[in-house]
């Protein structure tokens, strides 16, 4: 049913942000035409938070070393704010070329296994992928050389 996710940063300079990705993160990606560029993303999560409104979404890159990841980004001059140390994981974000900014983080908290899509169960009891038990042989019968 559901092959992926696509997500969206809106940027007032586009090929700055495009650009960042490509050569900075270097994020795989396909140009579907005039430079239009579409990144892949490595595996992806999704959490569903309280919130007063339906209107806001945010994004946020998974990293293993967050402290690594801003040295990484400070030597190529790319601003960070200081590492935060949450309860659910250390954060930072980090400033795009186009002025938006990007919250990064080595989570804590247990993460899903990414891979296949599993359909949606409909309420149906799992089947057994189990085989059957052998037959038990009576006992006290002698087992003899001959086949039936």
């Amino acid at each position: 049913m559901i092959t992926g996710a696509h997500a969206i940063l809106y940027s007032t300079n586009p090929e700055a942000d495009r650009a960042f990705f490509r050569d900075v993160l270097a994020f795989n990606h396909v140009d579907v035409g005039g430079g239009w560029l579409i990144f892949a993303l490595p595996p992806a999560e999704v959490a569903v938070h309280p919130a007063e409104t339906h209107d806001g979404h945010e994004l946020y890159l998974i990293c293993d070393d967050v402290n690594a990841f801003v040295r990484e980004m400070r030597a190529r001059t790319i601003a960070c704010t200081p590492v935060q140390d949450r309860r659910w994981g250390l954060i930072t974000e980090l400033t795009l070329p186009g002025g938006g900014t990007l919250g990064v983080y080595e989570p804590r908290h247990a993460r899903p296994v990414h891979g296949v899509v599993r359909a949606a169960r409909k309420n149906k009891p799992r089947r057994s992928t189990r085989k059957p038990a052998r037959p038990r042989r009576r006992a006290g019968r002698a087992r003899s050389g001959k086949t039936r």
